[in-house]
């Protein structure tokens, strides 16, 4: 082969060469971006089958996280207040009323030394109004007899009472009392019978108050059918 020929032949391969080159680019190109939308399509199929096992493991750790997290206890809902309508004052009653007269009129008095039947002392102001009743005895009952010790003392103190009463006073005004009293039957002298029917009428519901008190045993008194004769003397701060 001449050396012409061979520089054609070369040139032709290289033109062929070159040809082949600048068809082939197109093609390359072509499959590259194929194989980019394949991988592109194979990774969201991918994350589409993958998203809902993720999204109930998450459901499952939020879950669980929940249980095992202590929940804070509700707070206890209050029932609503129901304003009640008030209901009217209830009137005083007569022993109501007794007390808070009792209260206002031995306002002032000061008394000391309580003991169960009576106190040691009570002091009476100066501004105090003070009333005194005579002795006396108890009255015979309609069958004529007089009774016992403790009946006499409830018959006098119940006129002593009644006295007071019609004076505009009451038995829980009485600062002191005193009694004289004789021996019975057999020569005793019935101490607690005295007290018995003494106790009737002071350190109760009705009147709390109690006296100064004295307690003489004498030989005789004016009325031969009395066992006891008392006198009282009654204060008030008006």
């Amino acid at each position: 082969m001449s050396e012409k020929e061979t520089l054609d032949q070369e040139t032709t391969e290289s033109e062929v060469s070159e040809a082949t080159t600048i068809t082939s680019t197109p093609l390359a190109e072509k499959f590259t971006l194929s194989n980019s939308i394949i991988t592109i399509l194979i990774l969201v199929i991918i994350a589409l089958l993958i998203m809902p096992g993720t999204e109930q493991a998450s459901k499952t750790v939020v879950e669980t996280s929940s249980e095992s997290v202590p929940t804070e206890t509700a707070p206890v809902e209050m029932p609503a207040m129901v304003q009640a309508t008030p209901e009217p004052a209830p009137q005083p009653t007569a022993m109501a009323a007794s007390n808070i007269s009792m209260a206002e009129s031995t306002a002032g008095i000061e008394r000391n030394n309580e003991g169960r039947l009576f106190y040691r002392t009570i002091k009476i102001p100066a501004n105090a109004e003070t009333l005194y009743l005579s002795g006396s005895g108890a009255s015979a009952k309609p069958d004529g007899t007089w009774g016992n010790m403790e009946e006499q003392a409830i018959n006098t103190f119940t006129k002593f009472k009644q006295t007071l009463e019609e004076e505009g006073w009451s038995m829980h005004d009485i600062v002191q009392v005193r009694a004289f009293a004789v021996a019975g039957e057999y020569g005793l002298l019935d101490f607690d019978g005295f007290n018995r029917g003494y106790t009737r009428f002071f350190g109760t519901e009705e009147n709390p108050n109690k006296p100064v008190r004295s307690f003489v045993q004498v030989a005789d008194l004016v009325n031969p059918n009395w066992l006891v004769e008392v006198e009282v003397r009654a204060a008030r701060v008006p």
